[in-house]
C-alpha cells in the first residue's frame, strides 16, 4: 500500500493556485500591452460557427483517439504502453491543437488582429511553465 505524504494535497492545491495565477497574469498583462479584447475565463469562446465546427471535431476526436488509446494500452504490458497513446501526451496534444485553430481563427477572422499573438504568446507560456513542472 502506498502512503501519501501528509501535506500533498497543500502542496498540490499551492501548486496550481500559482501556475493559475501566473498564467492569469501573463494573460492580462499581454492584453493590456496589446489593447486585446478581455475572453471569458470559463466560456467556450468560438469566433464564429466554422470555428465551433472546427473546434468540436478536435474535441470529439480527441475523446475517440484517448479512448482508443486506453484500451490498447491497458491490453500491453506496463511497462511497454505507447508513449503517444498515454493520457498526459494527449492532453498536451489537444491543448496544442485547440489553441493554433483559435489563433488561425483569430487570425483570419477577428477585427483586431493581434487577439492571435495573445493567443500564441499564452500557448507558448503555458507549454514553458508546465515543461518545468
Amino acid at each position: 500500500m502506498h502512503i501519501i505524504d501528509p501535506v500533498f494535497w497543500p502542496k498540490l492545491l499551492l501548486l496550481i493556485t500559482i501556475v493559475g495565477a501566473l498564467m492569469y497574469f501573463f494573460e492580462l498583462s499581454l492584453r493590456k500591452r496589446l489593447k486585446v479584447e478581455k475572453k471569458n475565463f470559463f466560456s467556450n469562446y468560438h469566433i464564429n460557427d466554422k470555428h465551433k465546427k472546427v473546434d468540436w471535431t478536435i474535441r470529439i476526436s480527441f475523446l475517440v483517439i484517448l479512448l482508443n488509446g486506453a484500451g490498447i494500452n491497458i491490453e500491453r504490458d506496463p511497462l511497454e504502453s505507447l508513449w503517444f497513446l498515454e493520457p498526459w501526451f494527449l492532453l498536451i496534444v489537444i491543448i496544442v491543437t485547440t489553441e493554433m485553430g483559435r489563433a488561425f481563427m483569430e487570425w483570419k477572422y477577428t477585427e483586431n488582429r493581434k487577439a492571435f499573438v495573445v493567443t500564441i504568446c499564452q500557448l507558448v507560456f503555458i507549454l514553458i511553465v508546465f515543461s518545468q513542472l
